[in-house]
């Protein structure tokens, strides 16, 4: 399954974006879905994970103030940021894995989209 990454930009903090991952290729519903972020000097760090019907899990630093979705008719997860900090400021990738179970390790997951860029001013 090919993935595509979009609807990042520039808001400020306590402001709201709505992430997209489009899918191409597969269908989405049989993946466990992720996104991950990348922070300049920073490692890899997951975010959140959903897989099966709605089943999902997310990272302390966004419990709360982010929430993952999927719409399996139009192939697509979301990731919906409110109240958005300076350190969620970051290029974000949506990656995808094969079947009902999720992971929080990269290495775990097949196929990743290009990030998109979100930054938060302070």
């Amino acid at each position: 399954v090919q993935l595509q990454a979009y609807g990042g930009g520039l808001v400020q903090a306590g402001g709201s974006l709505r992430l997209s991952c489009a899918a191409s290729g597969g269908t989405l519903g049989n993946y466990a879905v992720a996104w991950f972020r990348l922070a300049p000097g920073k490692e890899r760090e997951f975010v959140t994970c959903t897989w099966g019907r709605v089943s999902s899990v997310y990272a302390d630093s966004v419990k709360g103030r982010f929430t993952i979705s999927r719409d399996n008719a139009k192939n697509s997860v979301y990731l919906q940021m409110d109240g958005l900090k300076p350190e969620d400021t970051a290029v974000y990738y949506c990656a995808a894995r094969y079947g009902n179970t999720w992971s929080d390790m990269p290495a775990d997951f097949s196929s990743w989209g290009h990030g998109t860029q979100v930054t938060v001013s302070s």
